[in-house]
């Protein structure tokens, strides 16, 4: 198996990357890795590390797509930067799955432009993962649509529940509709015909959920848009480095706090890599036709490790496939129901019309 890494992309890079990709290849012998970007700056850290294996290749790309690149413009006009080669990569099969820490406006804008959606699908979406009481749940969409329609929470919920199943053996996992309250008449007017449609499917879906039942743990999916799935990321994220913060500093007060660390330091320790990013870090672009995985903007060397084995663990799982097969049948489904939806209204139609033309 190939992983193809954007060197360029993110705020660390290329040093993070590289060194991350190095220590992915130290840790897990299942696949190969190709690292897109400017070969001289890999290559140097490559030396620096003194590491030597035909398991990793540089690819050279001379362009960088930056934060402040407009998307469109530049998955357009940047044909030789490290994300655009990624992708022809990917869509060449010369590579399983791709990833990178870079502009995740052009990562989609590519992921789209260059890779297309999955036949019947009608957005991709960002899925991250989070840290809860009962485990991990998935967020989706993270970030990607800031404005969606019904069909658009339905197939998130579809990609969502399908990846837990693949990746983390969940065999039912619970979908939760994020709105400002559980009723079932709570939310805007698109919110409600969401809900309607996903009491409609086969998924084991537990109706709307607060904020605040995410990390609780009641569902193993929380589908929403990406406006509201960013805010709740980015919340936990400060908030956990917020909880952190107060913890250290409670544990560093005076002599007898800094001994009581003794004690606890192993299930602290436990708890900090339960709610540190880079443990776990890593969300996959859904619905486009090739596995993309996205690392946060400012990973270290340690969040790309783990991201790159995610992405190889991604890569052998079922879930693209699953995905693939399900929103085709979806697609099936819908188009079948929109033509009963059309004989009907003309049905109708010519009814009315006769009933007017007999009052006359």
């Amino acid at each position: 198996m190939k992983i193809l890494v954007d060197a360029m992309g993110g705020d660390n890079a290329p040093e993070a990357i590289v060194n991350g990709s190095i220590d992915a290849l130290k840790a897990n012998e299942g696949f190969d890795i190709s690292l897109i970007g400017d070969g001289d700056q890999i290559n140097k850290i490559i030396r620096s590390r003194d590491f030597k294996s035909d398991r990793l290749e540089v690819i050279h790309s001379k362009e960088i797509i930056t934060n402040e690149d407009v998307p469109t413009r530049a998955i357009r006009k940047k044909k030789n930067s490290s994300m655009v080669v990624g992708f022809n990569m990917l869509k060449e099969n010369n590579g399983d799955v791709f990833v990178s820490a870079g502009n995740t406006g052009a990562l989609l804008t590519g992921a789209l432009l260059l890779l297309g959606r999955l036949k019947g699908v009608d957005r991709p979406a960002l899925g991250a993962m989070i840290p809860t009481k009962a485990g991990k749940c998935l967020l989706i969409d993270a970030g990607l649509n800031t404005t969606c329609k019904p069909i658009n929470y339905s197939q998130f919920a579809l990609f969502g529940s399908l990846y837990i199943k693949a990746m983390y053996n969940k065999e039912n996992p619970k979908v939760g509709l994020v709105n400002m309250g559980t009723e079932a008449k709570k939310g805007t007017e698109i919110l409600k015909q969401a809900y309607d449609l996903l009491k409609k499917m086969d998924l084991n879906f537990v109706g709307n959920i607060e904020g605040k039942d995410i990390p609780l743990g009641k569902v193993d999916v929380a589908v929403c848009d990406g406006y509201v799935g960013n805010v709740v990321l980015k919340f936990l994220e400060g908030t956990g480095s917020f909880f952190t913060g107060v913890m250290k500093g409670i544990f560093t007060k005076n002599i007898f706090s800094k001994i009581s660390t003794v004690f606890l330091m192993n299930d602290m320790k436990a708890f900090k890599k339960m709610i540190d990013p880079s443990e776990d870090g890593g969300a996959p672009i859904l619905g486009v036709n090739g596995l993309v995985v996205k690392s946060h903007g400012n990973s270290n060397a340690k969040a790309i490790k783990n991201v790159i084995i995610k992405a190889y663990n991604l890569a052998k799982s079922s879930a693209f496939e699953q995905i693939k097969d399900s929103v085709e049948k979806m697609e099936v489904s819908t188009n079948v129901e929109k033509k009963k939806r059309k004989r009907w209204y003309i049905r109708n139609r010519k009814l009315r019309t006769r009933e007017d033309t007999d009052e006359f």
